[in-house]
């Protein structure tokens, strides 16, 4: 049975994309077998991983609403080990759709369980919002990894994140519980960084990953051209940091475990 891993943060612009994108293509290449479910209506993710959304007919819209079954939109991708089920402009639409369906938190879920055993991890990429497709999210999965860029506003997005998380555990999803916070954008020399690793590590000491994501024009120009890092740049310190991460990640779930 694979793990169900939502990518989260209410704030937009955190690299919550970046590292989907980039932790799917490290553990892929680590030969383990990745489905990236894009649930965020941007698309980023989607466009990261070398997809036209345009062209894809069964997306992850049809999943939640019930017109495709999760397994009908599973896209192959260019890159080992990895498999997608895209996003779609429709998304943004969708909630209005899902106000009237029963069960409507657990659309997600119940499609991606069927699923759910092909695979050593599913990575969703949220929205960056409260929204009944990031409950959704959150409802599906076994744990939540959170990205956070080292700046003030970020801070309050991590309190925000937590309070809904509190929620959705205690009401839907009692076995769900935080992966990690992993700091993206990292700048060592601003001493804005260093307040604001410290303010979270003071928060929550067992969660913070060693590992940081520096700011790096690589990571930056590799979605452009439709590739993670690693099949960018190898040698950027971007595609350094995201190899150490995932090391680390798996590594603090052999220690948990869990798969």
């Amino acid at each position: 049975m694979g793990k169900i891993v939502a990518v989260s943060n209410q704030k937009g612009g955190v690299g919550k994309s970046t590292t989907v994108v980039n932790l799917a293509a490290a553990l892929g290449g680590k030969n383990k077998k990745v489905l990236v479910v894009d649930v965020d209506a941007q698309g980023n993710t989607t466009t990261g991983l070398g997809i036209r959304k345009r062209a894809v007919k069964e997306t992850v819209y049809e999943v939640i609403i019930g017109k495709s079954r999760a397994e009908d939109a599973i896209l192959p991708t260019a890159f080992k080990g990895i498999s997608l089920i895209s996003s779609a402009q429709k998304l943004a639409g969708a909630e209005i759709e899902l106000a009237n369906f029963e069960n409507r938190l657990m659309r997600l879920k119940m499609q991606l369980l069927t699923i759910k055993d092909r695979y050593d991890y599913i990575l969703i990429d949220c929205p960056p919002s409260l929204s009944l497709i990031t409950l959704n999210a959150l409802t599906a999965c076994d744990s939540v990894l959170i990205p956070i860029q080292c700046e003030f506003y970020s801070l309050e997005g991590l309190v925000q994140l937590m309070d809904t998380i509190k929620r959705t555990k205690d009401g839907y999803n009692p076995k769900m519980y935080i992966e990690g916070i992993l700091f993206t954008m990292y700048v060592g020399r601003y001493n804005l960084t260093a307040q604001v690793v410290a303010e979270v590590k003071k928060y929550f000491p067992k969660d913070v990953y060693e590992t940081v994501i520096p700011r790096n024009v690589a990571l930056s120009e590799a979605p452009s051209h439709g590739k993670p890092i690693m099949y960018y740049d190898r040698t950027s310190r971007g595609s350094e940091a995201y190899e150490e991460f995932c090391v680390e990640f798996l590594q603090r779930i052999k220690s948990r475990g869990k798969k």
